[in-house]
């Protein structure tokens, strides 16, 4: 499906916008734009599931054994002493039930997974037990329906066994096969496609002109979105020239279902990526009030949302991770991934004015601590290698001292390693 037009647009004087706004508005905004299809289980690793999944049978589908033992009805047994029961003929096993009845005061051999025959509700373990020729002796303390699994613990007919919006890994496929079910309706992948923008920029392995920069945003942002578990398009490097990048635009547009550019989306003179999206689609320059990052520009390209992203590495890394990455997992029908974070003491003090979010480069100490790099600089990628994670200090927060408590949020908890 189509996202509408002026599904980016912003209400008339609005300014400098909260983060935390700012998320909430794009993920009211956005709805899966993929196509759904049918696939079948093995085919499935990675997509995302486009309809709830109703379990059609109970799991397990009877009770039975949680252990190897003997199988008897609790209330048989006496309450204080040696228990002493007869065998029955016969066994239970995992996928061959016994077929006759256990009677007070009798016993009948099970083994893990085997279905609790008639006249049963309890096992007792091997371990425990003293077995004489067709006599077993253990002694008191079993409790009622010991070692038994229920008909339905895990999950009974009807309940929803997957919710639509899950991206399905080993143990969702898991979950799926033991259940029986053979194929699902899943969102085809999503198509991203990624180009970089600037006169300055080369590309590695290239010798460098005076005044040039190797291209370090593209490969980066490629490995982001790849890592989200999309398809990406590369779609080069283009020259600050209108035209090219008016070209660039349509031609990303064409054959994906998002577009990433990074660098020309402020308002400057050579900013012809936001320039490009107002004249011939949609778009709005989002101002966060944000460090790093700041200005985003969202917009459409025939229907097509592109996420314009600041052409500065680290701004443009920390961008992706807080809005283009939720926003991909919503576009592709998966569900809005909230960020994992742990609180952690910080080993560092940071100057910060109330008013705007700060997202800082860190690596926790394994102490319970987190240190931040040297320096702040977006430009500086040594940061993101050093790191491994960001510390957010909230809108409202002031300065932080050494000691205080702060929200770390590891890039694993990103889907990166």
């Amino acid at each position: 499906m189509a996202l509408r037009n002026d599904c980016f647009a912003l209400p008339a004087g609005v300014s400098w916008t909260p983060v935390e706004e700012a998320l909430a508005d794009l993920r009211a905004r956005l709805s899966p734009v993929t196509a759904v299809e049918t696939v079948p289980l093995d085919g499935a690793q990675g997509m995302v599931l486009a309809s709830d999944i109703a379990a059609p049978v109970s799991l397990p589908p009877a009770d039975n054994a949680a252990v190897d033992g003997y199988a008897l009805a609790h209330a048989s047994l006496g309450a204080e002493g040696e228990q002493r029961l007869v065998l029955c003929e016969g066994r239970a096993a995992a996928g061959a039930p016994f077929g006759g009845i256990v009677a007070p005061g009798q016993a009948v051999r099970i083994l893990t997974g085997g279905v609790m025959p008639a006249g049963t509700d309890s096992v007792v373990m091997d371990e425990d037990v003293d077995r004489e020729g067709s006599i077993i002796r253990f002694g008191s303390g079993l409790k009622p329906g010991a070692n038994r699994r229920r008909a339905g613990e895990d999950i009974n007919a009807g309940d929803t066994a997957l919710a639509a919006g899950t991206r399905l890994g080993p143990a969702h496929l898991s979950r799926i096969a033991s259940l029986g079910i053979a194929s699902l309706e899943v969102h085809a992948p999503l198509r991203v496609a990624v180009f970089s923008t600037g006169d300055e920029l080369a590309e590695p392995g290239e010798a460098l002109s005076p005044g040039q920069i190797y291209d370090a945003n593209r490969a980066m942002l490629l490995a982001l979105a790849g890592a989200q578990g999309v398809v990406t398009l590369d779609h080069g490097r283009i020259p600050d020239r209108p035209a090219a990048i008016a070209d660039a635009l349509a031609a990303a547009a064409h054959g994906a279902d998002a577009v990433i550019v990074s660098g020309g989306a402020s308002g400057g003179d050579e900013d012809h990526v936001s320039r490009e999206l107002s004249r011939s689609g949609a778009m709005a320059l989002w101002r966060i009030a944000m460090k790093p990052g700041r200005p985003l520009a969202l917009g459409q390209i025939d229907s097509v949302p592109v996420f314009g992203l600041p052409g500065n590495p680290v701004a443009a890394f920390v961008c992706f991770l807080i809005f283009a990455r939720p926003a991909l997992h919503r576009l592709a029908g998966a569900a809005w991934p909230e960020p994992v974070a742990y609180p952690l003491t910080a080993r560092f003090s940071a100057k910060k004015k109330p008013g705007r979010t700060e997202l800082l480069r860190a690596r926790a100490d394994g102490a319970g601590g987190v240190e931040k790099f040297r320096s702040d600089g977006s430009g500086l990628i040594g940061g993101l290698v050093w790191s491994d994670g960001l510390v957010m200090l909230e809108h409202d927060r002031g300065v932080v001292e050494e000691g205080e408590t702060v929200r770390f949020f590891p890039y694993a908890g990103f889907g990166l390693v």
